[in-house]
């Protein structure tokens, strides 16, 4: 153990041996396998918290989720690591299936709601503090800051959502006719439940429609 009582990189390396050896028992030729293909039908896009392991969450094993994650969950259409990874995974890939996912407890969020000043990230989730003052009257009537820091979650997951559907990418392959939905989904890190906070968004049409409900 090193001296923060952390595992070593030397125990992640054993892990990780561990881990491989494990696998291919359980089940023999799954790494040859994974090595010659990629063919996820999911895009994950969501936080980099340590607390919301992408795979995991949804029960998905390595090559069945292609994942970005950055902190909280942000799609901005400035970020062009998010659109490459965004254009990749439905032009190359194909996925069928976009999960924007934030969670509850998310400290971006947090910081955003309070005012927090966080160094560098505060060029970052400048756009949740402006989110934030579009919404202060409904944030403000709700009973506590908890309440207030889970519906900002919540109205950020649906903000991201908004602006995955506007990306170039993504009305070009609604057009085409290309099989594809977005899905807000939230995270609760208190009992691991994942919840749809919209119905599966499809088409370009029953997105404007969303945007104007």
């Amino acid at each position: 153990m090193t001296s923060d009582d952390s595992p070593s990189i030397e125990n992640l390396l054993a892990n990780n041996a561990a881990w491989a050896r494990r696998v291919e028992t359980e089940k023999p030729g799954f790494f040859r396998t994974l090595a010659n293909q990629q063919a996820p039908h999911y895009l994950w896009i969501g936080c980099s918290d340590s607390r919301v392991p992408a795979n995991e969450v949804v029960g998905l094993a390595p090559g069945e989720l292609f994942v970005h994650r950055n902190v909280a969950n942000l799609v901005q259409l400035a970020d062009l690591n998010c659109l490459a990874v965004t254009q990749f995974a439905i032009e190359v890939l194909k996925v069928s299936h976009i999960l924007v996912c934030g969670h509850y407890g998310c400290s971006g969020v947090r910081a955003a709601l309070h005012g927090d000043r966080i160094g560098l990230a505060e060029h970052w989730i400048r756009p949740l503090r402006s989110l934030c003052e579009e919404h202060r009257a409904e944030l403000d009537a709700l009973a506590d800051d908890e309440a207030r820091h889970a519906r900002l979650c919540e109205l950020n997951v649906l903000r991201q959502s908004r602006n995955l559907m506007h990306t170039q990418v993504v009305q070009d392959s609604w057009a085409r006719g290309q099989q594809l939905a977005i899905h807000p989904v939230i995270y609760g890190l208190k009992d691991g439940l994942m919840r749809q906070l919209t119905d599966p968004i499809v088409s370009n049409e029953q997105a404007i429609a969303l945007l104007h409900a």
